[in-house]
């Protein structure tokens, strides 16, 4: 620790942090029935970060000799000469009583072993159909150890270990291409593939391309959407959940700025951000700025109660930190960010919600999605849909767009399911991608516009 005390007495400011980072991941892609990518690759370095006057100065590096630390401290001298000397003589170390419990170190694992799962997920999505033009197959494995220390006098330490593993599919017929696509993953080890049915994501995604090769072109309009919490979270990731972010909210870059207390959403609304779920996506136990993760309510039976804070946004309006600073490397000063985010589930079973539509359109799986977070407006792909027909499942409808705003939809919102789903994903914000989860129940939205044929 003297290493972190050393670089933290020799700047000044109104604080300093430092985040200290080795990263090893190794990946594996097969893509036209051949492994085209097998690498690995290790990263080491050290970013330091200068607050003052409620400016941010940060300087990066990978040479960890002598000569790399005092360039970076020369440089954060230069930015800000004066302030307040550290003056640390020990740094506390923080633990807090949590652990995700890791089964198999994926690093463990032999290479035969990764390649045999990767190789019999290609081969049965390739089997569902003649009409299967592309398979690719990813998997990917992260160790990443990161020390943190500041000028406040803590320390802490932390190993995460992600697995990730995605199959994508396209399909073709008659000049019509459609895609399938499934994913799993998590701050989990190896363990992954015992606990889900890799084979059956493959089939699932070719079945997905297949099908929707011969689905009628939805026809557009205003219509009650029922989406199930099969879906993954898209919409509340993009409709609500950049908007709660505290950077985004001070540069008057959301429409929930200063909405604090207000009703932004339906009663049976509550979004919730919890990084300690275990062994999720977005789960971590400190975040990148080396506060203890914690569960966040965003919103609460429709009132709109926090936003998401890391600890520079914290300081500039009088907050603590939610937990919620995140990077995707040293290469980068962490900002607010969304980990595991949802919403909580209500009283009607997903069935009663179906049947409740006399005509109207089911999303079953979400494709990509944009957002205005400044006006709240969105526009989310459907990758499987149906319609509802006498409140039951119809025939799947290709080509469908969900349109709104986010406050609309989630003030309108009039039935929530008692189910719970999740996706996992990456998510990309200032050029950063950190890991996320996002879900929901299924929903019911009594009017929405969507996106088809005229």
């Amino acid at each position: 620790m003297d290493y972190f005390i050393d670089i933290l007495n020799k700047i000044r400011g109104d604080y300093v942090d430092i985040f200290f980072e080795e990263r090893l991941i190794n990946q594996f892609q097969m893509e036209e029935n051949k492994i085209q990518k097998c690498s690995t690759t290790f990263e080491k370095g050290i970013g330091v970060r200068l607050i003052k006057d409620n400016k941010i100065h940060y300087a990066f590096t990978n040479d960890l000799t002598k000569k790399g630390i005092d360039e970076i401290i020369f440089s954060l001298r230069n930015a800000n000469s004066l302030g307040k000397n550290t003056n640390l003589n020990k740094l506390i170390q923080q633990k807090v009583d949590k652990n995700f419990f890791i089964k198999n170190d994926p690093q463990q694992i032999n290479l035969k072993d990764k390649i045999k799962i990767i190789k019999r997920a290609n081969a049965v999505a390739w089997q569902e159909s003649e009409n299967i033009k592309q398979v690719k197959v990813l998997y990917a494995d992260y160790k990443q150890k990161i020390k943190i220390a500041n000028s406040d006098g803590y320390f802490t330490d932390e190993e995460r270990i992600y697995t990730l593993f995605l199959i994508h599919v396209i399909a073709y017929e008659n000049g019509v291409i459609q895609t399938g696509y499934e994913a799993t993953g998590g701050l989990k080890g190896f363990e992954i593939f015992d606990e889900c049915d890799y084979e059956g994501l493959a089939k699932k995604a070719a079945k997905r391309a297949v099908m929707m090769l011969n689905a009628k072109r939805i026809k557009g309009g205003r219509m009650p959407v029922v989406i199930s919490s099969e879906a993954g979270g898209t919409m509340i990731h993009e409709a609500i959940g950049h908007g709660l972010e505290a950077d985004l909210v001070h540069e008057g870059l959301s429409v929930y700025k200063d909405k604090i207390g207000e009703k932004v959403a339906s009663d049976l609304i509550t979004v919730i951000d919890d990084p300690t779920i275990p062994n999720m996506r977005g789960s971590y136990i400190f975040d990148d700025e080396g506060t203890p993760s914690h569960r966040t309510v965003l919103v609460e039976k429709g009132i709109l109660i926090n936003y998401l804070y890391d600890k520079y946004n914290a300081l500039k309006e009088g907050k603590s930190s939610t937990g919620n600073g995140r990077r995707q490397s040293y290469e980068y000063y962490p900002i607010p960010r969304m980990s595991n985010t949802f919403i909580a589930p209500g009283n009607h079973s997903p069935e009663q919600i179906i049947h409740s539509i006399e005509q109207g359109f089911f999303v079953k799986k979400m494709g990509g999605g944009q957002v205005n977070t400044v006006t709240g407006e969105f526009v989310f792909e459907v990758q499987e849909g149906y319609t509802i027909e006498k409140g039951e499942i119809g025939d799947p409808v290709r080509g469908a767009l969900l349109i709104g705003t986010g406050q609309e939809i989630l003030k309108n919102i009039d039935m929530v399911g008692n189910d719970l789903g999740f996706s996992i994903g990456t998510c990309g914000k200032n050029s950063q991608g950190v890991p996320v989860t996002d879900g929901m129940p299924t929903l019911r939205i009594p009017e929405i516009v969507v996106g088809g044929q005229t």
